[in-house]
């Protein structure tokens, strides 16, 4: 959750309109390199081409420059680190020269975010998450999601997808602010997002081959792009918050099923060779490249440790229950727990100063319940607390001022679940508290490390090292690629997660 700048208050029906979607929250954030600066073996030209100037007389560029402002002040910002930047730079480098078009300029973008993500806007304007770095094990994978973000800009497919998209964007948003609160409306959401699938499955498919051509013929591993597939799906079902979604909705926007994909890289791989017989991996200077990089939730946005969640910067930090998971996005921190328990937390300035009571009253809650409106205090901090009622929704309302800022809770039950809202809601209260200046000194972001295997090391010590999870194991697994039962080698490199 961003702590420099007062979130808006949502538009509406904050009660009703912004808890049952918590789990589907995605967050980004972003990155630029250029990509002309850097060879792995020359010198850096004294005359660069700059990004900007190459695409200036081109038209398709206009469409993702008009964007490009958006995501990246929407997705919080930039990622800068010149070892990670040069690394993909490296990568798209030599992915451009065997490309449908050796000349098309490419805005790399690193997105801030742990989200495992990647996509491309018409005009060179290529996105990759910090998060699928993180997932990936070598080179070779970020060049197979490079590639076919790459092949979408070369056919033209955010142009025709974008056309698409606009014909119907004014329909999903009506849907999504008014049904949302509904399985109706999760259904009807992704009937009008399916139908972009529909639309752009063959694309899909399509830069997936073009993608696997060009990563034999740049000289990387080609069957890297089915691996990484893999891994995402691993990562995925590792992720999963709750198994009670429509199977036929997953992956709604443009994905088709991942075994099909799966099939399909193999199958244009080997055409280059044996699997593990043919290419290059780059593992060496990939793990050079991220070694260091931020993990998880960035200093800016607060950081979740197990069912706590704390903020530096604003010095303050609260639990949820055991058995909660806790997403912090951009907007907002979300948690859900058992029986659709369900927890935003957010934030908004101060500036007029009334009481707390006039201000849980002044309208933004739809369904409150006057007579329950109440002052209280919160570890010595002002507040006060309600009750309301939307849909098939219970809801407990909490506000609590600290300085100039107003901090919100409103967690949600299914109707007459009282003893789940009312367990949750004093967890909340009980914990939520300023942390201390030598607490707020003390915390720091988690990032990758790459360490050597020494003698006698094995997975389950290496990831005994691993903070910032309770499932150590399996996440060291899954950041190494390594399945069920492998070992590890004395002088092998490997990722854990620490300080």
């Amino acid at each position: 959750m961003t702590g420099f700048r007062p979130l808006r208050r949502a538009r509406g029906t904050l009660a009703c309109r912004a808890l049952p979607l918590l789990a589907a929250a995605l967050l980004l954030s972003s990155c630029e390199s250029l990509l002309d600066t850097y060879e792995p073996t020359v010198a850096p030209s004294t005359r660069p081409q700059i990004v900007d100037e190459v695409q200036k007389d081109d038209p398709r560029a206009e469409m993702g420059a008009r964007e490009h402002p958006r995501i990246v002040a929407s997705y919080g910002g930039e990622y800068r680190d010149v070892k990670t930047e040069q690394l993909v730079a490296r990568i798209t480098g030599s992915l451009t020269i065997v490309s449908e078009n050796p000349k098309q300029s490419y805005r790399i973008t690193i997105l801030n975010s742990p989200a495992i993500n990647a996509f491309a806007l018409p005009g060179g304007y290529v996105y990759v998450t910090r998060g699928l770095l993180a997932l990936a094990t070598d080179a070779s994978e970020v060049a197979a999601v490079l590639s076919h973000e790459m092949a979408h800009v070369t056919a033209n497919h955010g142009i025709e997808r974008q056309q698409l998209e606009e014909q119907q964007v004014i329909e999903t948003r009506v849907v999504s602010e008014i049904l949302s609160s509904t399985i109706d409306g999760k259904q009807a959401i992704a009937r009008q997002k399916l139908k972009l699938a529909a639309f752009s499955r063959n694309q899909e498919l399509q830069a997936d081959v073009i993608g696997v051509r060009m990563l034999g013929e740049a000289g990387y591993d080609p069957y890297a792009a089915a691996r990484f597939l893999d891994a995402m799906g691993a990562y995925s079902r590792f992720n999963a918050v709750t198994n009670d979604s429509d199977p036929g909705l997953d992956f709604l926007s443009s994905h088709p099923t991942t075994p099909q994909r799966v099939e399909l890289a193999r199958r244009h791989a080997r055409a280059f060779g044996m699997d593990g017989q043919v290419g290059d991996k780059g593992t060496d200077y990939f793990l050079n490249g991220i070694d260091g990089m931020l993990y998880g939730d960035s200093p800016q946005e607060g950081y979740v440790r197990g069912n706590v969640f704390l903020h530096s910067n604003l010095a303050i930090r609260f639990e949820v229950p055991q058995g909660f998971r806790i997403d912090n996005k951009a907007e907002a921190v979300m948690a859900t727990g058992p029986n659709d328990v369900a927890v935003r937390f957010d934030l908004v300035d101060d500036n007029a100063g009334g009481s707390l009571t006039d201000y849980v009253a002044s309208g933004w809650v739809t369904g409150l319940r006057p007579e329950t409106i109440r002052s209280t205090l919160v570890n010595g901090m002002p507040a006060a607390t309600a009750r309301a009622s939307a849909d098939k929704w219970d809801f407990d309302v909490t506000v609590v001022r600290n300085g100039k800022k107003i901090y919100r809770f409103l967690t949600a039950v299914p109707v007459g679940d009282e003893a789940d809202l009312v367990a949750t809601s004093n967890r909340l209260r009980s914990s939520f508290r300023r942390m201390s200046p030598g607490e707020t000194a003390a915390l720091k972001p988690l990032r990758i490390r790459v360490v050597t295997v020494k003698a006698g090391e094995t997975v389950q010590t290496m990831s005994n090292r691993m903070l910032g999870t309770d499932r150590k194991a399996e996440l060291f697994r899954l950041l190494n690629g390594l399945p069920i039962g492998a070992t590890l080698t004395t002088g092998q490199r490997v990722k854990i997660v620490a300080e």
